[in-house]
């Protein structure tokens, strides 16, 4: 059966104006004057052709808690608010939550985004009905507990032995969720889980001064220290937020290959520290992405907004005008895609994933169109994304997603029926 095929005409890519050819989910071809009976036409006259935005670290669905904790420290955040509401989460108020969350990455521009959070089979089902990509994780947590920690093994194997039946946009990783909440056995487990069946790992890592205290306190280490004495780090380990990062756990992370997640917008409400070290990672060849948090932190999942808050954020804190200029950062939230997931997207390229969206250029926010990339990044939002394709696939043409109205009224009910339970 021949596969579906797109065809966008005069569409601005690279500063020209080009045509690209969809074949099924790849990209088959770049250039001028394409001519076929392509079953999908595009008129991109008035539009550019950007990558899907890749988030590299979010809670997918935490959506249901947007605005419910606001304006209060990480800790007590968590102990006080976040952690007693989740006990009382189903996996069908999960499902819900993470279909909000696509749809907003869809509507800003996102097609593949990196989770950590509770009820993996809802978040599957969403992803997959949605359309886009997900790494996806189970939260991991034991507290010292070998009880909680049997449990959370048993939970992982039969999810993982049980993932058929998902499209390829979807992968599983490892996701213990942070040092203070994941014992050293359990973590030691995670890793050889992750090593025996070549997966993924992403955790929280250095996020306040009041972590890097207390792992010290704990462990005598800081906590890049204390993971690399356990083994634990390689290259098929991200790191979010990586805060409080000092020189030898640099050139750790260096060493072992690691990426690191900035999450702007949830660094700066919860004060968690706001001078991320970008320049020195990019000088010791450490990967940085770029990640929103979950909306219940950073409030909403518009990557366009993140991108923009990391650069300001480099330049005040550091004092520097230069520093996370705008294609650097752009890059962050696109070309490190294949880095951080293993999927070979995040560029508009012939032979890679057809995960593509069209800006619309006659907005005045992108007027006049002197730099493109700085526009986007300094000048736009979410809402300059006028159509989205993923995997080949039109998830959303002339800003609509079939289907949004009913996602939107259901999840705002969950969330008010999560909050009185």
């Amino acid at each position: 059966m021949k596969p579906m095929s797109i065809l966008i005409k005069n569409v601005e890519l690279n500063k020209i104006k080009q045509d690209i050819l969809i074949e099924g989910n790849i990209i088959s071809k770049i250039g001028s004057d394409i001519n076929c009976d392509a079953d999908k036409i595009i008129d991109g006259s008035s539009k550019a052709a950007v990558p899907g935005m890749v988030n590299g670290h979010t809670h997918a669905a935490m959506t249901l808690m947007r605005g419910f904790a606001d304006d209060m420290p990480l800790m007590p955040w968590l102990e006080e608010k976040i952690w007693p509401l989740e006990k009382k989460l189903t996996e069908e108020d999960v499902y819900w939550g993470a279909k909000l969350a696509c749809l907003e990455m869809i509507k800003t521009g996102t097609t593949l985004f990196v989770d950590m959070y509770h009820f993996l089979n809802g978040t599957t089902r969403a992803v997959e009905e949605m359309g886009i990509r997900g790494m996806l994780t189970f939260a991991g947590f034991d507290f010292d507990n070998p009880e909680l920690a049997e449990n959370y093994k048993k939970n992982i194997d039969r999810y993982y032995h049980n993932l058929g039946g998902f499209s390829d946009r979807i992968k599983f990783a490892m996701g213990p969720h942070a040092i203070y909440t994941v014992s050293t056995p359990l973590l030691k487990w995670i890793r050889e889980f992750a090593t025996s069946n070549n997966l993924k790992i992403q955790t929280h890592l250095s996020e306040t001064q009041f972590e890097v205290e207390n792992s010290i306190k704990k462990f005598g280490k800081r906590p890049v220290q204390y993971l690399d004495s356990i083994g634990f780090l390689g290259a098929d380990v991200s790191l979010a937020h990586s805060v409080h990062i000092d020189d030898t756990d640099l050139k750790i992370l260096s060493d072992r290959g690691c990426q690191v997640v900035h999450n702007p917008a949830s660094n700066m409400k919860l004060a968690s520290g706001n001078r991320f070290r970008f320049a020195d990672f990019k000088n010791a060849g450490v990967t940085v992405c770029l990640g929103t948090d979950g909306t219940s932190s950073g409030n909403n999942l518009d990557m366009y907004e993140a991108m923009k808050l990391a650069a300001l954020n480099a330049k005040a804190a550091w004092q520097d005008p230069t520093l996370l200029g705008a294609e650097e950062t752009f890059a962050t939230a696109t070309e490190v895609a294949e880095r951080l997931t293993g999927f070979k997207t995040g560029i508009i390229k012939e032979g890679y994933l057809a995960d593509i969206c069209l800006v619309n250029l006659n907005l005045p926010e992108l007027t006049p169109n002197f730099h493109l990339i700085s526009n986007l990044v300094y000048s736009a939002n979410g809402n300059c994304i006028d159509t989205v394709i993923c995997d080949g696939k039109i998830l959303m043409e002339n800003r609509y997603v079939p289907g949004e109205e009913e996602i939107i009224k259901k999840a705002g009910e969950v969330a008010m029926d999560l909050v009185r339970r």
